[in-house]
Formats: C-alpha cells, sequence, structure tokens
C-alpha cells in the first residue's frame, strides 16, 4: 500500500489583478504630479541660463548689424539660445530614465553634435568669389555664438561673458589696428569704387596707383549695380601705405564713392 501524499507547488506569489492596477493608478499619479514647468529637472536656474545665452549672443547680433552682415541679431540669438538649450537637455533632458545600474548615458553626446552641426550653417555663409572670400568672419560669429551658448547652458557665465567682451575687442579694436598696420606697412586691400561712366575715371585712377606703385591684382566691374550714368567697380590693390588707397582715390574728380568692399553685407 503507498501513501499519496499532497504534491507541494513552489513558486513565487502572483499579484493579483487588482494590485496590479493600483500600482499602475500610484505611478501614473505620481507622473502627473511632477509639474509640467517645473519638477527637479527644470527650473529658474536653466531659465536664467537660457536668458543669459539670449542676451550675451543679442550683443554680437547688434554689432553684426551694425556692420551691416546678412547673419546679424535675429542668427546670433536663435543660434545662441538654441545651443544653450540643446546642451540643457542633454544634461537633465533623460534623467526620467536614467539608473546608475542600468541606463547610464554621456551628457555631452547631444551637445557635442552643436559643434560639428553649425560648420554646416556657417559653411553656407561663406562664399567665394573670383578668388575673393566673402562671409568668413560672420561664419565665425555664428559659430562664437553656438560655443556662447552652449557655455551658458553649462552654467558657465562667467566665461561666456568674457568671449562676448573679447568678441568686441576683435571686431572693432582689431579692425583699427589691421588698418593702421595696412596704412604703414605693405597690406592687401579690396575697394569698392562707382566712377562717372564714360569720363575716363577709370585711366585716372590706375594712373593714381601706378604713381604710389600700388599693384591691381583683381578688378571686377559692374555696370549693373548703379544707374547708367555711373559705373562701380571692385579693385584688389596691394602695396605700401596700402591703407590710404581710399582717400587718395577718393579725391579723383569723377570718383562717387570709395567703400572698403569687406564692410559690404555679406
Amino acid at each position: 500500500m503507498c501513501n499519496s501524499y499532497p504534491l507541494l507547488r513552489i513558486g513565487f506569489p502572483t499579484r493579483s489583478p487588482r494590485y496590479r492596477r493600483s500600482a499602475s493608478l500610484t505611478d501614473m499619479h505620481i507622473w502627473l504630479a511632477d509639474p509640467l514647468f517645473g519638477g527637479a529637472t527644470q527650473g529658474g536656474r536653466h531659465l536664467i541660463e537660457l536668458l543669459a545665452a539670449f542676451g550675451l549672443t543679442a550683443l554680437i547680433g547688434l554689432e553684426r548689424t551694425v556692420q551691416g552682415k546678412v547673419a546679424g541679431l535675429r542668427t546670433q540669438t536663435i543660434v545662441g539660445t538654441s545651443s544653450a538649450l540643446i546642451l540643457l537637455v542633454s544634461k537633465y533632458g533623460f534623467s526620467d530614465v536614467l539608473s546608475s545600474q542600468t541606463v547610464e548615458l554621456d551628457p555631452s553626446r547631444v551637445a557635442a553634435q552643436v559643434v560639428s552641426g553649425i560648420g554646416f550653417l556657417g559653411a553656407g555663409i561663406i562664399i567665394t568669389r573670383r578668388g575673393a572670400i566673402h562671409g568668413l568672419t560672420t561664419a565665425a560669429a555664428v559659430w562664437e555664438s553656438a560655443a556662447i551658448g552652449l557655455a551658458a547652458g553649462a552654467g558657465l557665465l562667467l566665461l561666456a561673458t568674457a568671449v562676448v567682451a573679447l568678441h568686441f575687442v576683435s571686431a572693432f579694436a582689431f579692425n583699427v589696428v589691421e588698418r593702421q598696420l595696412n596704412a604703414r606697412l605693405r597690406g592687401t586691400v579690396r575697394l569698392l569704387i562707382i566712377y562717372d561712366n564714360g569720363q575716363g575715371v577709370l585711366r585716372a585712377i590706375l594712373r593714381v596707383c601706378g604713381q604710389r606703385n600700388w599693384q591691381l591684382t583683381e578688378l571686377d566691374a559692374d555696370d549693373g549695380a548703379v544707374d547708367r550714368d555711373e559705373v562701380s567697380v571692385t579693385m584688389t590693390l596691394t602695396g605700401r601705405r596700402i591703407g590710404n588707397a581710399a582717400e587718395a582715390l577718393g579725391e579723383i574728380d569723377g570718383v562717387s564713392a570709395v567703400f572698403h568692399a569687406d564692410d559690404e553685407p555679406d
């Protein structure tokens, strides 16, 4: 005779459907309780960093607008503020899915793409025409605004402010230094000259350049830039004391205006 014993089923206790529904409702309540316009991952400090990026890059945009450049106030502020936002998203935007044992992310992975991605925007600004490069400084300013935005987004407001101050040193102080060096040393200058048509003014201009030993390396005439009574040409001159070329050529009879070609909107 064999004794029959009840079978023992060993296993983990299962949760009832009612418990699962209660847990889901609890999780949803916690998720809804986290404010959309606040919480641990966003706050007043982050808003200040965004506003700092906006204000600092607006200063650069004002300088570019005063200089008559295409990438002015709107472009610089959009680039700077967007860069700051991208860095903040890279740092804090994924805190709800991170775990020290399961999910770990590099906080610089998204922000690093700004450095490479802004190059495409800068490349679209730079224009090369007959060996002359236009927009290089403007493209560099856009890249600089992106860097300032990243610094502001990272909370490095002191460094971002210092870069803005250095920008104005390079934009104004160095511009004066370059003009003074060109006026005293051998250099190159590009001039946009507008003169009366059919008066032999171009021959007079070339004669003055020959008298001062200025070499003409590029001449670009554009009859359609002004009305029929005037002609505009762009000259690239090389020689000593070339910084005085605009004043010297502007004194020739029949010359209406002389501008530095680098000051044209690009």
